[in-house]
C-alpha cells in the first residue's frame, strides 16, 4: 500500500484502548451525602422485632361550660370534668373571674366557689372555656387526690434489608480497563443500593406485620407515616402558589410540642430541588437586596431561615431528586427534629456482609461458579415526637402579592387574594409568568411614570386590577393607568421585583 499510515487504517482492537481510569457514577444532585439522614441519627438497640417506647403528654386540665352561668350560680354543668379535682383554680376565658372547684358531682357537673380574687362574679355564656390556673388549699387541709398521666405505648416493627452482590468467577478473573476490579465495583453498587433502601424506608416506610413464604414478615413505619398517623395537622399540601404567610402557617405547628424545654427550636428541612427553588423564590420576594459598586457576583443562596418560633436548616436530599424535578418527591419538604428521631438495630443485626466462594472458600450455593456476598441489616425507625416534625407537599411556585391589590381579573374571571395569594389554573399561571421569563410577578411586567400617573403593563389575559378598592381596566395598548398615589403604594410593595 502506498501512502502514509493513518488511524483509519488501524485494524480493529490493534490500538490500545483509551478510557478514564474510573467509571463515572451518576447520582441525583443534593447538598447531603446520598444517604444523609442515616449519617445524622443516633442509635439504640432493639431486643426483638417489636420495638417501641412509652410517652407521656403533659395534662392541662380545662372545662367547657355546657350551659350559661348566672352571677350567683355555684353549680356548673360542663362538657367534661376529666382530670379535674377539688382545689383546682379555673379562670373564665371571657370574664377573667377565678373560680375554685370544691367538689365533683359527676363527670359533667362540679361545685365551685365563685370570685376567688379581685374580679367579682359575673354571668358567663354557654360554651366558654375555663382554663386551669393552679390550685389553692386552706391551712391544715387534707392531702388532695393524685392526678396521673398514663403513658402511651408507641411501637414499631423491625425491617430486614438485604442486598446481594455477585459476579461469575470468570468475570472476577477478568482484567478491567476502567474502574476497580469487578468484585470491588459489584460490592460498591450493592452497598449503595443497601443504604438507599434503608434511607427510603426511613422516610416512606409503613408498618406491617404478616407472613411471606410461610415466615414472619414485618416492616417499619417511616417518618412520614408516623407524622400522618400521630400528627396529621403537621401535613400541608401547597396550592399552585405559596407565599410567606402560607409557608409560615405550615411550619409553625412543629414548635407547639417539645420533649426538652431546654432544647433549641431547630429543625432540619429535607427538600427536593423543585421545593428548594420555591423556598428561595419566597425568600427573595420577601426580601430587599441591593447591588453595590464593585460587586461581581449576583444572586442569593439560603442554607437556613427563621420563622418567629424556630429555625430551619435546608438540606437538598438527593433521593428526593431521583425521579426528576417534576416528580412529587422533588416538590416535597420534610422537617425533622433530629433530637427525637433515632434508629434501633436488632442485637448483632447492624449491617453484616456474608460472602460466598471468596478467597478459596469451599463452594456453596449448589457449587455455583461465582463469587458474591449479601448485606443484611435489621432495624427500626423511632419517631418519638412526630408533632415536632412535618411534611409539605407540592411546593410549586412562590409569590408575594401587594396588600393594596384586592382582585385581579384573568380571562374574564375575578381572582380574589386569600392570605396574599391568588389561585390560578396551571394555564393561567404559565401565561402570566412565562412570556420569555420577563415577568417578576404573576401580574407585573414593567412600570413607567407618565405625567403624574403611572402606567403598569400587564399580560394580555389580565382585563382589570383593583387597587385600593378602585377597578382599573387596561387601555387599548394593554397598559393600565392609575393615579400616582395608588401606583406609589403598589410599586413600593414591589420595588424589589422591578
Amino acid at each position: 500500500m502506498v501512502g502514509a499510515f493513518n488511524t483509519a487504517m488501524i485494524p480493529e482492537d490493534l490500538a490500545k484502548k483509551s478510557f478514564s481510569a474510573m467509571i463515572t457514577r451518576l447520582m441525583p444532585n443534593g447538598d447531603a451525602p446520598l444517604f444523609g439522614l442515616t449519617a445524622l441519627l443516633k442509635e439504640e438497640t432493639a431486643f426483638q422485632i417489636e420495638h417501641g417506647f412509652f410517652s407521656k403528654t403533659m395534662l392541662f386540665p380545662q372545662m367547657v361550660l355546657a350551659g350559661a352561668v348566672a352571677v350567683g350560680d355555684t353549680v356548673l354543668n360542663v362538657v367534661s370534668s376529666a382530670n379535674v379535682i377539688p382545689g383546682m383554680m379555673f379562670r373564665s376565658d371571657t370574664t377573667n373571674e377565678n373560680i375554685l372547684v370544691t367538689s365533683i358531682n359527676s363527670p359533667t357537673q362540679v361545685n365551685v366557689q365563685r370570685a376567688v380574687g379581685t374580679i367579682p362574679a359575673q354571668a358567663i355564656a354557654d360554651a366558654v372555656n375555663l382554663w386551669m390556673v393552679g390550685n389553692a388549699y386552706e391551712e391544715a387541709s387534707l392531702r388532695p387526690q393524685s392526678v396521673l398521666i398514663i403513658p402511651e405505648r408507641i411501637i414499631n416493627y423491625t425491617q430486614i434489608f438485604r442486598n446481594t452482590w455477585a459476579v461469575s468467577d470468570t468475570t472476577r478473573a477478568t482484567m478491567m480497563i476502567a474502574g476497580d476490579t469487578a468484585v470491588a465495583e459489584s460490592k460498591a453498587d450493592c452497598a449503595a443500593f443497601h443504604a438507599a433502601d434503608i434511607e427510603k424506608a426511613l422516610f416512606f416506610g409503613q408498618k406491617f406485620l404478616g407472613a411471606r413464604n410461610n415466615q414472619p414478615f414485618h416492616t417499619m413505619d417511616g417518618l412520614i407515616n408516623a407524622i400522618t398517623q400521630r400528627a396529621p395537622g403537621n401535613i400541608t399540601t401547597a396550592g399552585a402558589t405559596t407565599n410567606w404567610t402560607q409557608l409560615m402557617a405550615a411550619l409553625d405547628p412543629m414548635f407547639n410540642q417539645v420533649t426538652d424545654p431546654k432544647g433549641k427550636p431547630e429543625r432540619v428541612l429535607f427538600v427536593g430541588g423543585a421545593a428548594r427553588n420555591v423556598l428561595h423564590n419566597i425568600f427573595r420576594l420577601n426580601s430587599t437586596y441591593f447591588i453595590e459598586d464593585g460587586t461581581t457576583e449576583w444572586g442569593m443562596q439560603y442554607d437556613s431561615f427563621k420563622i418567629p418560633r424556630g429555625r430551619f436548616t435546608i438540606i437538598e436530599h438527593p433521593l428526593f431528586n431521583a425521579y426528576g424535578q417534576a416528580s412529587t418527591w422533588a416538590k416535597m419538604a420534610v422537617a425533622v427534629d433530629l433530637n427525637t428521631f433515632n434508629i434501633a438495630y436488632m442485637t448483632g443485626r447492624k449491617t453484616t456482609n456474608r460472602e460466598f466462594n471468596m478467597n478459596g472458600a469451599v463452594a456453596v450455593d449448589n457449587g455455583v461458579d461465582a463469587v458474591g456476598g449479601t448485606l443484611t441489616s435489621e432495624l427500626t425507625c423511632l419517631v418519638k415526637n412526630p408533632s415536632a416534625d412535618g411534611v409539605i407537599y407540592n411546593l410549586t411556585a412562590g409569590v408575594l402579592l401587594p396588600t393594596n391589590v384586592s382582585s385581579i381579573t384573568v380571562n374574564a374571571v375575578a381572582k380574589v387574594p386569600s392570605a396574599g395569594r391568588i389561585d390560578l389554573t396551571a394555564a393561567e399561571f404559565a401565561t402570566l409568568t412565562g412570556a420569555g421569563g420577563v415577568q417578576t410577578r404573576p401580574f407585573l411586567v414593567k412600570t413607567a411614570a407618565v405625567g403624574g400617573a403611572t402606567t403598569i403593563r400587564f399580560p394580555s389575559i389580565v382585563s382589570s386590577i383593583t387597587i385600593d378598592s378602585v377597578v382599573y381596566p387596561p387601555d387599548g395598548s394593554g397598559d393600565i393607568v392609575v393615579p400616582a398615589a395608588a401606583a406609589s403604594n403598589f410599586l413600593e410593595q414591589n420595588k424589589y421585583a422591578l
